[in-house]
């Protein structure tokens, strides 16, 4: 069996060699006309969203010493006035808080924003933060719907700034080993790859009647340019993505993250030829979701397949891993996920592997993202090119299940020539909010 250690000798020597170039080792736009943020410079930073993830950024954030958090935002002022003082006791000083994130991007002291909100709100923040001079680290999947991800990169590109997307494997030193791996031919011609997330918050739990908003909660800006609705802790904190207004359930999730590893394996730039989807709510149909809790895709390409399943309520799958994804070569199997990549021989074709992590994967990604922030380098770890693509690869395979048949999408003409389908491309805002132009 090649050990870790091996294989790392041989990526080293590799590297020395020029013949691997991570993606975090991109070039310097120098033709960036934007503000530049020098190299003795202190980053100053505002979070839209202190919940979960956007809390979890923040902190990785702040383990920098030049990087101030000035600002916060969020619409629940329980939540607000915790993080705010959390940050306080941290750094003996506490950030200003808003309940409206134009407000937060109105300060001309802020160089970055980190936006941790649901994925309804994605698009329209990182876009005004964009329009305002701001750098930004958006969380995944970068939107709820394909439209959406079109907006953002032409933002990015509009303003000239340097966007990160937060699917942190990008930044993984065992995924980088995984992509050298594949790459050296060694598991053969491969075949297929299966992507999986089984969880049991997939699942949710039974449907709560509506109830009033709590205290502190701006729920009308919760919802923003979603529809109107009454409130129902169902569709709030922690379990929103499982409503389509929202989120788009385990496949937007998880599925970002999973199948990014499994294009970028594959050298994927673009669209499959056509995406097949079969999902419902099978495994807890008394459940609360709207998404689903049993979901198959398969996308199509020339000379391989990428599969996705999910089964929301197990944690159980292939390999005796939960999650992951498995590249199935001719002379071998490349099984993977955050807690190790292991090949699996086919007969004696190749040698047996296993890889381990360092875990530093989301602390390295906020890393390159400040590093990318003082060159002025666009080609961050996760570029807004690269989280649209994964992003869109998701909202296709919902697509598909939901209008219940095969599709083609014509990224260039933004249609899957069906009706049904294509009503689901961009979503309609509400009022006085507007989709960005």
């Amino acid at each position: 069996m090649i050990t870790r250690r091996t294989f790392l000798k041989q990526t080293s020597a590799a590297v020395a060699a020029g013949l691997v170039i991570p993606s975090v080792w991109g070039e310097s736009n120098l033709f960036a006309k934007s503000k530049t943020v020098g190299a003795n410079d202190r980053i100053r930073v505002g979070l839209i969203g202190c919940r979960n993830m956007g809390g979890a950024d923040l902190s990785d954030f702040l383990l920098h010493q030049d990087v101030d958090c000035v600002a916060l935002c969020d619409v629940d002022k329980t939540i607000l006035n915790n993080k705010g003082a959390e940050i306080a006791k941290q750094r003996n000083k506490t950030p200003d808080l808003y309940g409206d994130y134009r407000k937060l991007l109105e300060r001309k002291d802020i160089d970055a924003v980190i936006i941790g909100t649901p994925d309804h709100w994605h698009c329209l923040q990182m876009v005004d933060a964009c329009a305002a001079g701001k750098d930004v680290y958006v969380e995944k999947p970068i939107a709820n719907s394909i439209a959406e991800c079109d907006a953002m990169v032409a933002a990015a590109k509009k303003y000239n700034r340097v966007v990160q997307v937060g699917q942190q494997q990008r930044s993984g030193n065992h995924w980088h080993e995984m992509k050298h791996y594949i790459d050296s031919g060694k598991l053969g011609k491969i075949a297929k790859v299966e992507v999986w997330a089984n969880f049991n918050y997939g699942a949710l739990s039974k449907p709560v009647p509506d109830s009033p908003v709590p205290e502190g909660v701006d729920f009308d800006m919760w919802l923003g340019p979603a529809p109107e609705r009454t409130f129902n802790q169902s569709r709030f904190h922690g379990s929103w993505r499982m409503f389509w207004d929202y989120g788009g359930g385990l496949l937007t999730d998880w599925g970002v993250h999973l199948l990014d590893m499994a294009l970028w394996g594959m050298n994927v730039k673009g669209m499959p030829k056509q995406v097949m989807s079969a999902g419902g709510r099978f495994a807890y149909p008394q459940n609360s979701p709207e998404t689903f809790d049993t979901l198959t895709v398969l996308y199509e390409f020339d000379d391989f397949l990428i599969q996705w399943s999910n089964v929301a309520g197990t944690e159980t799958g292939p390999y005796g891993r939960n999650y992951g994804l498995a590249f199935k070569g001719t002379n071998g199997t490349l099984v993977a996920n955050r807690e190790s990549w292991e090949v699996i021989p086919e007969g004696n074709k190749t040698e047996a592997i296993k890889s381990m992590p360092n875990y530093q994967d989301h602390k390295d990604h906020v890393t390159n993202f400040l590093t990318c922030m003082r060159n002025r380098d666009f080609n961050t770890a996760c570029p807004i090119d690269n989280g649209s693509l994964c992003a869109k690869y998701a909202h296709l395979g919902n697509i598909s299940a939901r209008v219940g048949t095969a599709l083609k999408y014509d990224d260039v003409k933004k249609t899957f020539r069906n009706k049904e389908a294509d009503k689901l491309i961009k979503p309609v805002y509400r009022k006085p909010w507007k989709f960005p132009a």
